[in-house]
């Protein structure tokens, strides 16, 4: 109901994808840090973070595709990857990012 409210409210009582994503997108992350647990995805994180720098580039999510996946993963592969969750557009997944991507 409150959603619906909010729809209402804000957005004439259309909503379009993007918009739904805006609305449910923090609902969502707190979800799934509390499904998968907060501390297991900060560490999972800082395994892909190889640098430590608070971000995971094309070529640490490489890294961290191969370890898990026991072969390397196609440089376009890893792009879309990013493009797909890079929701600020530098290129780079943040950790706020990283939870969207773990719970595809």
């Amino acid at each position: 109901i409150e959603l619906s409210q909010q729809i209402n409210m804000n957005l004439g009582g259309h909503v379009d994808f993007d918009d739904f994503v805006e609305l449910m997108g923090p609902k969502l992350l707190a979800e799934t840090a509390d499904m998968i647990g907060v501390k297991e995805l900060r560490d999972a994180f800082r395994e892909f973070d190889t640098n430590g720098d608070g971000e995971i580039s094309t070529s640490e999510l490489r890294e961290a595709m191969k370890k898990l996946l026991g072969h390397q993963v196609g440089h376009r592969d890893i792009e879309e990857i990013i493009r797909d969750v890079d929701l600020n557009g530098d290129g780079r997944v943040d950790f706020e990012e990283f939870v969207r991507m773990m719970s595809r």
